[in-house]
């Protein structure tokens, strides 16, 4: 059995300083979210370039190869290793990424902030995923997780203009919590963080503060998630994927509010937990 990747721990700082002037000519510093280039090379060859908090680079990149399918198991990667003077993470294979030149020549421009992309065909591999069809969710635990979102510590509340993603175990504890610049870095840098942790998707819920489009849906899909969460809303293309894979959508999530879009057998529900009233407003957070 092959060793899990040497790794680099390059995380760079998440925020940066300015200083401004208000509507009264008044002068002071705040902090904004950093934002740098990561150009990945695999094996020597230059691959994509993602723009990035860089906070977690090594599970950034690791995640991404995992949901662009080009590398099928952690096993194969021998090293991970970011440089930050160079704006650049060398990714090492055993064995090489068969066809990669054709794998890549193909590219969809997805929707977003940051404007992500995925190589190949969007919809190629939707039919080959399977998620377990056991996966409950009960409505406290939803709300827990919800609540659990508006309290944490988060660049967001710092400094604005980014997005956050969280992986929530089948009992809303918290597992990861991850800000870029785009949601679809942060899905993938979590997807890096299962595969280094060998945790399986099949009974977790992924929480976005982003639109769950396609391109979050099929990538929580292959990672193996049944419920993807958001404070936000949906797209007809994701809302019709998730029916295609039997997952459960749920937008709109603040408070005890939230829209079951799909997989609605999943959730159960708790009639009793409405009955004390409504949440207070939130003014603060996610």
């Amino acid at each position: 059995m092959k060793t899990r990747p040497l790794l680099s721990n390059a995380a760079a700082e998440l925020t940066h300083d300015v200083e401004v002037l208000d509507e009264r000519g008044r002068l002071s510093t705040i902090a904004i979210p950093a934002e740098r280039p990561l150009t990945v090379y695999v094996d020597k060859r230059e691959l994509v370039t993602l723009m990035t908090l860089g906070g977690a680079p090594e599970a950034l990149t690791l995640g991404y190869l995992r949901n662009q399918r080009l590398v099928r198991s952690i096993d194969d990667i021998a090293s991970v290793q970011v440089d930050w003077s160079v704006n650049a993470v060398a990714v090492n294979t055993y064995s090489g990424i068969a066809d990669i030149e054709e794998r890549t020549s193909k590219k969809v421009v997805t929707t977003g902030c940051g404007q992500g992309s995925v190589f190949g065909g969007l919809m190629d591999e939707v039919d080959s995923i399977v998620l377990s069809p056991d996966a409950r969710l009960k409505q406290s635990v939803l709300y827990k997780i919800v609540d659990m979102i508006r309290t944490q510590d988060s660049i967001y509340k710092q400094a604005g203009s980014v997005h956050g993603c969280a992986l929530f175990a089948a009992d809303g504890k918290l597992l990861y919590f991850i800000e870029d610049v785009g949601r679809h870095n942060a899905v993938d840098a979590i997807a890096g963080r299962m595969w280094l942790d060998d945790i399986s998707g099949k009974d977790k819920v992924f929480y976005s503060t982003g639109r769950l489009t396609s391109e979050m849906v099929i990538k929580g899909g292959q990672m193996g998630i049944p419920f993807l969460l958001s404070r936000s809303g949906t797209t007809q293309m994701g809302h019709m994927v998730a029916e295609r894979l039997g997952m459960s959508l749920l937008a709109r999530c603040t408070g005890k509010h939230f829209l079951l879009l799909t997989g609605k057998e999943r959730l159960l529900f708790e009639p009793q937990l409405l009955e004390t009233g409504s949440r207070n407003a939130e003014t603060v957070g996610y």
